[in-house]
This record gives structure tokens, sequence and C-alpha cells, in this order.
């Protein structure tokens, strides 16, 4: 009876154990500056209506986001045209005038806490989406449902591309990087495919011309943020900083990327 005592008592320390909840006393560094600055033309339209998401970094238990609302921000032509964007709600700055145009460089000025920062970039033209096809023999099983989508990458230059893919129908998204190294000059395709994907799926497409620099950025990100799945043992992920320097504080770098794109896109229905 001692013994079966014993164990009872192992049995409900144990389940006890496990339900306890434990705070790690994590150590919190000074809120960072966040920033979204992709300006993206779409093709066919002017490209006039442009917006640039502020925010700031929040606690590792905290929820949602923390929006920056009395930044001023501008972006310059290289020319000395200015386009001002004002804060509209929740940290997103709009300018309704902006004017986009290739081989223009623009820079990005946010002044906010008395410190400026800048980034300058170029609009990068997107080849464009050719037509779409469907197969039955997609995704890692080759019996999935997949939605290729094809189109002639230029010949004679570097090209990289950025595809997204959202599922209007089940709310997933998904994002492909590619560039065009051993493909130069081809009709080549980008596809998309996953277990849950059904006929009358209305799948979202865009496909955007992108510099190398963010190429790159977008694959480290990529590459720490996979499948690898972590554990207690694995060594952290080094921050990944974008092209936006604090230009009075260098230290206090900012997260986020400038960036201007031409993009391309489309619906496409699930047959």
């Amino acid at each position: 009876m001692r013994n079966l005592y014993i164990l009872s008592l192992i049995i409900l320390f144990t389940f006890t154990s496990c339900e306890e909840v434990i705070d790690l006393d994590l150590d919190e560094s000074e809120p960072r500056l966040v920033i979204d600055a992709s300006m993206l033309w779409y093709v066919g339209t002017p490209g006039n209506n442009q917006q640039i998401k502020l925010s700031e970094t929040i606690g590792f238990y905290e929820e949602g986001i923390e929006p920056v609302t009395d930044a001023e921000v501008i972006i310059e032509t290289g020319s000395g045209e200015e386009f001002i964007f004002t804060h509209q709600e929740n940290g997103i700055y709009q300018n309704s005038d902006f004017i986009p145009e290739f081989d223009e460089n623009y820079t990005l000025e946010i002044s906010y806490n008395d410190e400026l920062y800048t980034a300058t970039s170029s609009f990068v033209p997107v080849a464009g989406i050719d037509y779409i096809e469907q197969n039955d023999e997609g995704g890692f099983t080759r019996e999935d449902l997949e939605v290729e989508v094809f189109f002639t990458d230029p010949a004679g230059e570097d090209n990289f591309y950025l595809f997204s893919f959202s599922n209007i129908t089940t709310s997933k998204f998904s994002l492909e990087i590619y560039k065009d190294e051993f493909t130069d000059g081809n009709q080549v395709s980008s596809s998309y495919s996953n277990e849950d994907l059904a006929a009358e799926n209305e799948i979202h497409i865009t496909m955007e011309g992108i510099s190398e620099p963010f190429y790159n950025y977008l694959f480290i990100l990529r590459s720490q943020g996979g499948n690898n799945g972590g554990g207690p043992f694995q060594s952290q992920p080094a921050t990944v900083k974008g092209n936006i320097v604090n230009q009075t504080n260098p230290e206090n770098y900012p997260f986020g990327y400038f960036r201007l794109s031409e993009v391309d896109s489309t619906t496409y229905i699930v047959l």
C-alpha cells in the first residue's frame, strides 16, 4: 500500500508539473522602428497611390503591434521632387500623388524621435505573367493539385522575382523567390501547391520584379524561418538588417526594407 501511495504521488506531481506555467525572465531591449516601405507599381495602373507602414517592436509576451503615428515620411527623387506621406491610421502613411518612373533614384527619409532614417532605391521592372496551367501531379507526393505560373525571362540580364499566392478561399498565403541564374532568357515557371488546394479555390497571384539585394534579404529570412523546427540547443538566428540606415544613431538600426517593384497580378480559379 505504501508503494502504491508513493506511485500515486509521483503521478500527481508529474501531471501537476506538466501544467505549470513558467514565465522566462527575458532581457528587454529598447523598441526599434519597423519600416514596411514597399512601393508597388501594378502593370496597367498609374501607381500614384502608395503607402508606408511604421511600427515599433514589442516585448516577447506582448501581442499585436505598436503603430508609429508621429513620424515625418518623405520620398525624394534624384531631381529633388518630394512626395510627402501623411499619417492616416494605425501607423499607415499614404501619398496619392506619387509618380513612379524607371531609371529614377528614390530616397526615403523618415524622421522619428529626433533621428533620421534613410534608404535609396529604384524601380525594378517585371517580366510579366504569360499564362497559367494546372495539373494533378504536384506537391511532394506528386498527387496534389498544382497551379503553375509561366513567364518569359528577359535574356542577357540578371533578374530576380517575388511570387505571392494568396488562396482567398482558404485564407492561406505562400511566397516564392526566384532568380534566373540558370534560366536566363527562357520561359520558366513558379508553382503553388498544397494538400488543401481544391477545385473552385480562388487564388490571387502576384509577380514582382525585385533587386538582387532584396532577393538576398528574403533568402536569409526564409533560411532562418524554415522548417528546422528549432529546439533548446539550436543556435539563435542572426539579426537580418535591411537597407534602411539610421543616419543619426547607426547603432539604433531599424527593421524593414525600402524597395520599389513593378508588379503583374491575376486571379485564377482552380478547376
